[in-house]
């Protein structure tokens, strides 16, 4: 019997040519203030935010659990620091109506 030639010579071993996993995103690097979400003073605030406004979402009424809310920026901050942890600037909204209707509000006058 005649000997197969070995197959896949021609390819390259795992793991060459695959760039690092970068530990910070790049949206991260470009938007420093989007690190704000991050710090404790962000999660004390947004917490204050949902507790003041009875989880219940400010466009629709529903009451929520706190994972299915955010808090929202009546006006955008735009990187401005005390804009964006002004607490009159925070509403409390359910994600849906985050997400969908006021992202189509901003994009609309934008």
């Amino acid at each position: 019997m005649k000997q197969l030639a070995p197959r896949g010579r021609h390819l390259k071993p795992r793991g060459f040519g695959l760039k690092a996993a970068s530990p910070v995103r790049s949206r991260d690097r470009v938007d420093t203030w989007r690190r704000w979400y991050k710090t404790a003073e962000w999660r004390a605030l947004r917490w204050q935010v949902l507790v003041d406004d009875l989880f219940t979402c400010r466009r629709c009424g529903v009451t929520y659990d706190s994972p299915s809310l955010v808090a929202d920026h009546i006006q955008a901050h735009r990187g401005d620091r005390d804009l964006f942890f002004a607490r009159s600037n925070l509403q409390c909204l359910c994600a849906t109506c985050h997400n969908r209707d006021k992202q189509r509000e901003e994009r609309a006058a934008f």
